[in-house]
């Protein structure tokens, strides 16, 4: 009778089993190496690397495997290809997916630069203004945002946002172009508007006469009548070409006015640089209106508003600005000051300050900021201030 197996032995017999298992498997699972032919010296497949090379498809090429997911740059990328191509529709739709991934200012201003070209000018200017929301000192969304609104019709707006393009820029001659251009067209809107206002008052004739209805004349009285309105409106087109330098600067005034009560009526606390320079031109002239729009701002929100965008002319106008509070609410004005100076970029706008404008925030400083009304714990910090701004005694 046969002697049964140690309980060892079976234990060796079934580890050995198993390994084999498992060697199989692993040979299995493990992919077979394709056969590769050793292409010849310069030459990559069936024809030549140089001929072949084609931007797009090497790009896209990287998303056929499942490993290798597409990522926001490389769409840009494959976006600015279509584009050089004039492919345009494929482009928006490469920026799209590339601002899906990950938003960013480059692919939002590409993408509005597509939408010009195949005249969808109202996506341009929604794409630039996101742009802006991310980068507020981006030119390029400046200018494009610009063509955009001319497009539209928003020629103020298109001046609006190639000058403050030209304040980042100043030798920027393609944005100069852009700026006299979107000016031009304005000019001649508003000449237009004046000519058709003067037509209006030539060619109004009243149907009635102390109450009394005009009774039908002859033709030939009519012809003759029509002569004499003819030369009188010529007259007046004479006259009104010379005049018109004088009603533009008046129409432009009263426009100036009434922009000026609408923003007062409206005015919501800014959350870039350029909404904030933008209104605050918009109420140039009335500090009382300018000091509202800076008390709807949260002074720890200047910083970030601002970030790399303030100018040395807006820094020395809203200090001018607060002088108008000060007294009446120091604590407010105070925290603007300080808050102010942490705006980045702040060392370096102080070393542009004129000559003049030191004089005048060291004025301030004196006659305004210390005197006998302010606590000692204000003056003690206008006095570490003014050390910030670099302002002698």
């Amino acid at each position: 009778m046969a002697r049964a197996p140690s309980k060892h032995g079976r234990d060796q017999a079934l580890d050995w089993e198993l390994s084999l298992k498992d060697k199989d498997k692993d040979k299995k699972m493990r992919p077979q190496e394709p056969n590769k032919e050793i292409p010849k010296s310069g030459d990559f497949g069936t024809s030549s690397y140089s001929r072949n090379y084609d931007p797009i498809n090497t790009i896209s090429s990287s998303f056929g495997s499942e490993d290798s997911l597409p990522d926001a740059a490389s769409e840009k990328d494959l976006g600015n290809e279509y584009f050089k191509q004039k492919k345009f529709k494929e482009a928006i739709d490469c920026y799209s997916r590339s601002i899906a991934l990950s938003p960013t200012a480059v692919a939002f201003a590409n993408r509005a630069m597509s939408y010009i070209k195949i005249k969808r000018f109202q996506e341009a200017e929604n794409d630039c203004t996101e742009a802006l929301n991310l980068d507020d000192r981006y030119i390029k969304a400046y200018s494009r945002r610009a063509t955009a609104r001319k497009e539209l019709g928003k020629l103020k707006e298109s001046i609006e946002d190639a000058e403050f393009a030209l304040r980042l820029e100043p030798h920027n001659q393609e944005i100069k172009k852009q700026y006299a251009a979107a000016k031009s067209l304005y000019e001649k809107r508003i000449l237009q508007k004046i000519s058709e206002q003067e037509k209006q008052k030539v060619g109004k004739l009243d149907t009635k006469v102390n109450g009394h209805s005009i009774q039908p004349v002859s033709s030939s009285t009519q012809r003759t009548g029509m002569t004499a309105v003819e030369d009188h409106c010529k007259k007046i087109n004479t006259s009104g070409k010379q005049a018109s330098k004088v009603s533009v600067q008046e129409l432009a005034s009263r426009a100036a006015l009434r922009a000026k009560v609408l923003a007062a009526e409206n005015i919501t606390p800014p959350t870039s640089a350029y909404q904030f320079e933008a209104s605050w031109r918009g109420l140039s002239g009335d500090r009382a209106l300018q000091a509202k729009l800076l008390k709807a701002i949260s002074p720890s929100a200047l910083p970030q508003i601002f970030k790399n965008a303030l100018t040395v002319h807006i820094l020395v106008d809203i200090i001018k600005c607060v002088t108008t509070f000060f007294i009446d609410e120091m604590d407010l004005a105070v925290n603007i000051l300080e808050n102010l100076t942490k705006v980045p970029r702040f060392d370096t706008l102080i070393m542009f300050l004129s000559s003049n404008d030191k004089a005048d925030l060291a004025k301030i400083w004196d006659e305004v900021f210390y005197n006998e009304a302010t606590p000692i714990e204000f003056a003690e910090k206008l006095d570490n201030l003014r050390t910030k701004y670099c302002l002698k005694r």
